[in-house]
């Protein structure tokens, strides 16, 4: 197991900062999970750190070793690539024997190594077949065995699910997690797709235009999003835009205007700004009865626009005074109890569900 440390990388194209002074630190045996949209600069950060690509700045270090200047085929990388990069005209056995015997590794060790690498991916007894002859999800596994059998320092994954349909994506992540807790070894994944990154990983970064946004558990990116960027790309959110109208520094609580209602938000010290950007999850916002008198920090009212019922699940598409459309998402629902467009209804929100950003940054 391996630490590996990133320190001040930074890598341009022409005049795009791919990757703009990234630091961050992956732990022994993690499972560490690069998230973006597309272009945000992940997969050019994994490349970096598997020498395929060489930074401009800063440094890679894999416990105290710099490995800045150490080739890609030296550094006890193994990589798994979304395009899978198996070799069609090698059988399964072939395949994931490529790099031991371009190792040297002798005949009898080769075998040995490769049988256990197939038992790991549960593709023994699938040797002699060709890639042609496998599903897209057994050709995933013949790269993931490749990439095993070396017995790297470090697992490296670029969009390794990307290619398969949804159930089989499913399917694979569970099997690449579980082989990773097994084995133990410090693993980088990097991935578009939220729900896999939460569901995957130990702990995720968040990338956006170079840059990580954020380093912390799923739970943690997902309840407490430091910047509105995560809060927006991680699930789905609403967000409200409210004036301040008054800040108590007794109970560090501020009177927010929003859609001409008044609520109470929490902050964490006062702003010069006077306007302040509220994120709310969809499950955070209850419907409430309009005979019921709401507490001060519950007056958010508006018309329904839309419903859809999904079993277990039931949403509403709310529209505040202001034109706001928000998602409000219900449980379990009664189906007695349903709204209907053009109904008017009052939202209750926790104190505790409403996340307060001024220019970008969190406030509480």
């Amino acid at each position: 197991m391996v630490v590996v440390r990133i320190d001040t990388l930074a890598k341009q194209f022409g005049n795009v900062a791919a990757v703009d002074g990234v630091s961050l630190e992956v732990r022994n045996g993690e499972f560490f999970t690069l998230l973006g949209p597309s272009g945000c600069g992940k997969t050019t950060l994994l490349r970096c750190v598997a020498g395929f690509l060489r930074q401009d700045k800063g440094h890679v270090w894999f416990d105290d070793e710099l490995i800045d200047d150490i080739p890609a085929h030296r550094r006890g990388t193994g990589m798994v690539f979304q395009n899978y990069a198996i070799f069609p005209h090698l059988n399964v056995f072939e395949n994931v024997a490529y790099g031991l015997k371009a190792r040297r590794v002798g005949k009898a060790e080769i075998r040995d190594r490769v049988k256990g690498a197939l038992n790991l991916v549960r593709l023994s007894g699938l040797e002699r077949r060709m890639p042609s002859q496998l599903s897209g999800g057994q050709q995933q596994r013949i790269a993931l065995g490749r990439a095993l059998v070396i017995e790297p320092r470090v697992l490296l994954m670029d969009e390794p699910l990307s290619n398969l349909d949804a159930k089989l994506r499913v399917e694979m992540r569970a099997d690449i997690r579980k082989l990773q807790n097994e084995l133990k070894i410090t693993s980088i994944y990097v991935t578009h797709d939220q729900e896999e990154a939460l569901t995957i990983s130990d702990r995720v970064a968040v990338m956006n235009a170079g840059k990580v946004e954020q380093i912390d558990t799923p739970v943690g990116i997902y309840a407490n999003p430091k910047s509105t960027f995560t809060a927006g790309f991680i699930g789905q959110t609403n967000f409200l835009e409210g004036r301040i109208e008054s800040f108590n520094r007794l109970n560090s609580m501020a009177v927010v205007n929003v859609a001409n209602n008044r609520i109470e938000v929490q902050l964490s010290e006062p702003t010069e700004e006077d306007h302040v950007l509220l994120a709310i999850r969809p499950e955070n916002l209850k419907i409430i009865e309009t005979q019921e008198k709401p507490s001060f920090s519950s007056a958010l009212v508006g018309v329904v626009e839309s419903v859809s019922f999904l079993g277990s699940v039931a949403e509403y598409q709310v529209r505040l005074a202001n034109s706001s459309l928000l998602l409000v998402r219900v449980h379990e629902p009664k189906v007695n109890q349903m709204k209907r467009l053009g109904d008017k209804v009052k939202l209750h929100v926790e104190k505790e569900g409403m996340l307060a950003y001024v220019n970008g940054a969190r406030v509480n």
